[in-house]
């Protein structure tokens, strides 16, 4: 049975603000005629329009005792009819009469067989992609809205979802065995024994987690991945699941352990186990290849390092290699005046036709000179080895001196081998582990990896040049390709190094696939094919005021930049914020920030004061109860939980992990409620990212539908930004971050001008942060919708701005280093009067309305849901000689770009908003990690999952407690205006509701699950001047 909170059934809500009643429940006129035409008597008329303005709101018809006091109220006032006017039917037969008229006035059907048919058919058809029951009545209650359909009874739905679901489950898991031979079922049922010598079962294996990219850990996870891959491939056999249905079954199989799978039908359980391999297999290819990525930024990072220690010690090594050239040429002169002494006592014997006399003894001395020439040439290498010697060997020296190429030519490649070579036989597992695969026509580094393979058995310094290598930089050429007499060969060491180094290069920007992966695809693949673009063209197109065609929309996006252009370059003079010096070099001044008035300080203070305090943990129990967001736990079937007292629990548990204390920690201190192991299950078995992220939206509804945070923003804005968490080094998402120093991931937030956190992301520190800009707006399903996202300096990559325009997204990020970024002009023979020495090249129009199309079908691939645009913008975000997808979006996000640069030098209002909102997430990272204080601030998980849901969880407190404060707030700005303050919107828009010092974080925690919290009413009354 599915929990009706669980789904989108409509109810009444259990607290109403005014703004609701007023806007959903008061009748208009024309109800009102309807009403008096259809019957008599105030009391008929009075439940005749209860049931009208319920059955608009919920699409079903309550008893009239279900329908809240305060709704009757509210459309009695309405009505003008006395408080002694009584809601209820004398007669059955005049409210089934009334429900009649009310379905033919709002033109709604009454569910019958065609309801039925249509709702069977909703059902059959969505449980192909999905599974959770709630997910599916969902789909359900919107075909029949659609289709005018009055909504069944809540019990008649769920039994009708619950059997049409398992009917197409069972179907597809009895396809699934009938494609299996019973040695191979065997096979796989044995994975779930734990045999003699074994400390777990095989089937516990298909769970193993990658660890961080050491060389032993990568070799051990091509271990693990032979043996997946040793299990078949399953992907034929499942080729009638759908991606997001083997997903959940995965996901189900993956919280399980190997006794609770056998309690599953045999159909099921091997349904399971294929499909847990299966994401197994895929996400061990994705884990190796991101292993192998980061093991060559880190190569690549030495190597920069190396080449600037090198720098630092060059005079140093000059000196020394100064002094060895010095030793050489004494050297040589030495033996050179030795030479010259030994031709003079030793003349050379002339050629004759016959022999003399004397050529016995001529041929003698010719030996002796021989003989000389030999211990003279043995004498110089001893000398020259000597000379070697003393200053550290041939070898070293040669390192050396390579290292001084490096540095005279500020290349750091030749010093790659020093640091991949230790790697190299790890390198050759991996990619004979994997399939990769040209995403182009061109070939050339597949060939040439392939080379590589062909003569990794190889030991000789050279080897036969036979490929052609285009594709190499002159850095590498230099050092790869050399001429021995009429021959080119390849360095191999160096070779080796670069051909790693641009198989690494065209993994991150998708022009090499790896087969069977997910995250390294080929993305062009997932995208939505044009023919099916087209019908969505015309309308996409108006939605967001684009031309819907090419040579149209790039006429419209150079007028843009021109009118922008000019315009600024006309407002110069009276510009006084931005100026271009003598010298040419442009100066944006510094504005002076708005002092609070004495007003605000006053205000601020008497806020202080009588700040109620408050126990932590009773926080999100009061939140619970306005927005009920813990209707989203419980197991993924999708069934009610079957836990004692499971809102209780799942309270506890969401203060457990997002105060990051641990289920054993915790535990401790809540004097024996509920124990570690009971806080452990309701995490790993009734608590999924996805829910967690649907909670948090059901917080951000109830908050945005407060008074205060209007005050703050209208919630169009947003801003995003990354703070590091530490982790523990065992884990392939841990990695140095250079800035912050120490091991750790990026927790990076999108939050609202309102204050609310909207979305979360656990990524590497490694990442480019500006991936995740777009995509954690398009996450984003609250009502809070922002269209201006701000970032810090890392969201000023063209993709990004191209790819954030063509979604209707303003992107305006904080720019501290915006002289040393280009602006382009719209035409070469452009020339402006003042601002012209900031624009240094030109834009290609050409190419932007050549790759329109491309632009287009990647943007309705992303919009419709194919294709991740983090996926895109990673291949998008790494420079590509042949991807025609990155030079078009560089080429447009260069147009954007340069507008914004514009409008950001000459508008001052714009620069304070930016620095504004991205104040407001920098606030936030340091309000939600005061909440964060269990395990000294560390995320004690290895799993990425559970790393991300940690951070789900954090959010899920911080705006618990941000909620709870502004209900508090507010209750005290209408206490302050009832003593007599008046309190302007100008006043309460300066105050932060992050809010920390009145609450309480440590004691015992018990929570108190019988105190009612008050109404938010009141709440929502407040009136500020």
């Amino acid at each position: 049975m599915t929990s009706i909170e669980r789904t989108a059934y409509p109810r009444f809500k259990r607290q109403l603000t005014a703004k609701e009643l007023t806007d959903i429940y008061t009748p208009n006129k024309s109800e009102i005629a309807f009403a008096y035409a259809t019957t008599k008597g105030e009391s008929n008329i009075l439940n005749l329009v209860c049931l009208l303005k319920s059955f608009q709101r919920l699409g079903y018809f309550p008893s009239l005792i279900e329908i809240p006091i305060k709704i009757v109220n509210h459309i009695r006032s309405n009505l003008k009819f006395s408080v002694d006017t009584v809601l209820g039917y004398e007669n059955r037969k005049t409210m089934y009469r009334h429900r009649t008229a009310i379905r033919e006035h709002l033109q709604v059907n009454q569910f019958n067989q065609t309801g039925l048919h249509i709702a069977i058919k909703a059902v059959n058809e969505s449980a192909t992609v999905m599974d959770n029951p709630a997910d599916l009545m969902n789909v359900v209650i919107a075909e029949l809205v659609k289709n005018r359909y009055e909504l069944p009874g809540f019990n008649t739905l769920n039994r009708l979802v619950r059997r049409v679901r398992n009917v197409v489950n069972q179907r597809l898991f009895s396809l699934v065995l009938s494609r299996i031979s019973s040695d191979y079922q065997e096979r796989l049922l044995d994975l779930l024994e734990r045999h003699p010598l074994e400390y777990q079962t095989s089937f516990n294996s298909l769970k193993q987690l990658p660890k961080s990219p050491t060389r032993n850990n990568i070799n051990d996870f091509i271990v693990h991945l032979i043996w997946l891959d040793s299990l078949g491939d399953v992907k034929p056999i499942l080729k009638d699941i759908t991606t997001a249905k083997i997903h959940h079954f995965a996901a189900e199989a993956r919280v399980l352990d190997a006794h609770e799978i056998k309690d599953f039908s045999l159909s099921k359980r091997i349904t399971l186990i294929l499909c847990l391999i299966y994401a197994a297999q895929v996400t061990a290819r994705d884990s190796l290849v991101e292993m192998f990525l980061k093991q060559m930024r880190s190569i690549n990072n030495d190597a920069t390092k190396e080449l600037e220690l090198i720098k630092k010690r060059i005079q140093e090594t000059q000196e020394k290699l100064v002094g060895v050239l010095t030793n050489v040429i004494h050297v040589f002169m030495e033996e050179n005046q030795l030479t010259h002494e030994q031709a003079d006592s030793h003349p050379e014997i002339e050629a004759s036709d016959s022999y003399s006399s004397n050529s016995k003894e001529q041929i003698q001395e010719l030996n002796l000179s021989t003989e000389l020439t030999k211990n003279q040439e043995i004498s110089l290498f001893n000398k020259l080895n000597n000379v070697f010697t003393q200053d550290g060997g041939a070898e070293q020296l040669l390192s050396e001196c390579e290292a001084m190429n490096a540095y005279r030519g500020n290349n750091h490649f030749p010093l790659i081998w020093k640091f991949y070579k230790n790697h190299r036989r790890t390198f050759f597992r991996l990619v004979k582990a994997l399939e990769f695969k040209s995403t182009t026509n061109e070939q050339s580094v597949i060939e040439a990896l392939q080379f590589v393979l062909d003569n990794s058995h190889r030991r000789g310094e050279f080897l036969k040049a036979s490929i052609e290598l285009d594709f190499i930089s002159e850095q590498w050429r230099k050092l790869v390709v050399v001429k021995q007499g009429e021959k080119t060969k390849f360095v191999r060491r160096h070779f080796e190094a670069c051909i790693f180094y641009y198989l690494a290069t065209e993994l991150r920007s998708g022009d090499i696939c790896v087969i069977g992966s997910e995250d390294y695809a080929d993305y062009r693949e997932q995208l939505l094919p044009w023919s099916d673009c087209l019908p969505l063209v015309d309308q996409y197109c108006e939605n967001l005021g684009f031309p819907n065609t090419a040579s149209f929309f790039t006429k419209t996006l150079k007028s843009w930049l021109t009118d922008t252009a000019a315009a600024v370059d006309a407002g110069y003079p009276n510009n006084h914020q931005f100026i271009i010096n003598d010298e040419g070099e442009p100066i944006l001044k510094k504005y002076q920030r708005n002092e609070l008035s004495v007003a605000a300080k006053a205000l601020i203070e008497k806020i202080e004061e009588q700040f109620p305090e408050r126990n932590l943990i009773d926080i999100p129990r009061n939140v619970d109860y306005w927005t009920n967001f813990t209707r989203h736990f419980g197991p993924l079937s999708g069934s009610d939980p079957k836990i004692e007292r499971a809102t209780e629990r799942y309270l506890l548990t969401t203060f457990t992990y997002g105060c990051n204390l641990g289920p054993t920690q915790a535990a401790r201190h809540m004097r024996g409620i509920v124990t570690a192991k009971e806080l452990a299950f309701v995490n790993r078995r009734h608590v999924t990212v996805d829910k967690l992220n649907a909670a948090l939206v059901d917080i951000i509804n109830r908050y945005n539908a407060l008074n205060l945070p209007s005050v703050w923003g209208d919630g169009k804005s947003a801003a995003a930004d990354g703070t590091k968490y530490e982790l523990y080094e065992e884990n392939l998402l841990s990695e140095y971050h250079i800035r912050y120093g120490g091991y750790g991931g990026i927790a990076y937030h999108h939050v609202s001008d309102t204050y609310v956190a909207l979305f979360s992301q656990f990524i590497s520190c490694g990442t480019w942060e500006a991936v995740h800009i777009i995509e954690g707006l398009l996450k984003n399903s609250s009502d809070i919708q922002p269209d201006t996202i701000h970032a810090d300096t890392h969201g000023q990559s063209t993709p990004v701005f191209a790819l954030a325009h063509m979604l209707g997204i303003k992107l305006m990020p904080r720019i501290r280093n915006w002289k040393d970024l280009n602006f382009y002009r719209p035409d070469k023979d452009t020339v402006y009067q003042h601002i012209d020495s900031l624009f240094s090249e030109t834009i290609d129009w050409k190419r932007i309305e050549t790759h329109w199309q491309d632009i287009l079908q990647v943007v309705l691939s992303i919009q419709t849901g194919k294709v991740s645009s983090a996926i895109l913008l990673r291949k998008l975000g790494n420079y590509s000689r042949k991807n025609r997808l990155y030079q078009a979006f560089q080429e447009l996000g260069q147009v954007v770009r340069t507008v914004f640069l514009l409008q950001y030098i000459s508008d001052m209002q714009m620069r304070k908003e930016i620095t504004a909102v991205t104040n407001i997430v920098e606030a936030y990272h340091k309000f939600s990690k005061w909440f964060f204080f269990g395990g000294f601030g560390v995320v004690m998980k290895n799993d990425p999952i559970e790393q991300e849901k940690v951070i789900k969880y954090k959010d899920l407190v911080a705006n618990a407690v941000l909620f709870q404060n502004v209900v508090d707030l507010t209750d005290i700005l209408r206490d302050l205006q009832k003593q007599g303050y008046l309190i302007s919107r100008e006043d309460v828009a300066v105050v932060s509701p992050y809010i920390t010092a009145h609450v309480k974080r440590f004691g015992d925690y018990l929570i108190d699950m019988e105190t009612v919290p008050p109404s938010l009413d009141e709440v929502e009354s407040l009136v500020l001047a």
